[in-house]
């Protein structure tokens, strides 16, 4: 129970990665706000794996690029000191840079790296106060690889890096860590649009041969979040089966 009585923000908690992570955290003792935007049988679902502990699940709905939605969620939680922030909520607009569409790209990223930036930006408004706190952004091996089709994604990702970089410099005084989780291909939903051909390709080209689980991410989230890391600022860590 190394989270007890600990509240946890885990921005697009109550699916794939999100809800591995959700989860953890419950099961170590920390009142966890999941947040969503859309998915309100995901949110259920979520609920209702938690079990006893569903007291201490919050779902949250609102869009974590919603710079006013995002200030009114952190006003609602008031004094309430805040340990973790977990930066997860993450979309895909997969196409070739020469026919993505503006939407696509704007969507991608307002989601993945304007809502980093108002979460962790009130996130410090709260940590600040407690001296204390742990941000972690999950970003992807694409920010700096790249992937075909996913110019935008991969721009997000590259722009979550940067700006963990940046954020870790202005709060470490404060005994405030800013780092991302770097997960590789992860057995989720988000891949589940992708053809079997490119599936196993994907598969091929990882040394472990096979995809990530969830809760392996999880895992490194919660090692990220602990008393145990709070000399590592500043860092990405790979969860990629060797990528």
């Amino acid at each position: 129970m190394r989270f007890k009585d600990q509240h946890v923000v885990v921005t697009g908690g109550t699916r794939g990665i999100g809800r591995a992570i959700s989860l953890a955290f419950l099961e170590q003792g920390a009142i966890v706000h999941a947040s969503y935007f859309g998915n309100d049988a995901a949110a259920e679902a979520l609920r209702q794996e938690a079990g006893d502990g569903a007291e201490r699940l919050m779902t949250p709905k609102f869009d974590v690029a919603d710079h006013d939605a995002a200030q009114a969620f952190w006003e609602d939680l008031g004094d309430t000191p805040v340990s973790v922030l977990v930066a997860n909520s993450g979309i895909r607009r997969d196409s070739i840079l020469a026919t993505m569409s503006p939407g696509d790209w704007d969507a991608v990223i307002r989601t993945n790296l304007t809502g980093g930036y108002t979460m962790s930006k009130f996130a410090v408004q709260n940590m600040m106060r407690q001296r204390y706190g742990r941000i972690i952004f999950t970003t992807s091996p694409a920010g700096r690889f790249g992937f075909e089709g996913q110019g935008n994604y991969s721009a997000s990702k590259a722009g979550q890096m940067g700006l963990m970089r940046s954020l870790c410099k202005e709060v470490a005084k404060r005994k405030i860590t800013v780092n991302c989780v770097s997960p590789g291909f992860i057995a989720t939903e988000l891949l589940d649009d992708l053809p079997d051909d490119l599936v196993t390709s994907y598969k091929k080209s990882v040394p472990a041969k096979r995809f990530g689980e969830p809760k392996e991410v999880a895992s490194a989230v919660l090692f990220l979040a602990s008393d145990e890391a709070a000399y590592i600022t500043g860092a990405t860590l790979d969860v990629t089966g060797g990528l």
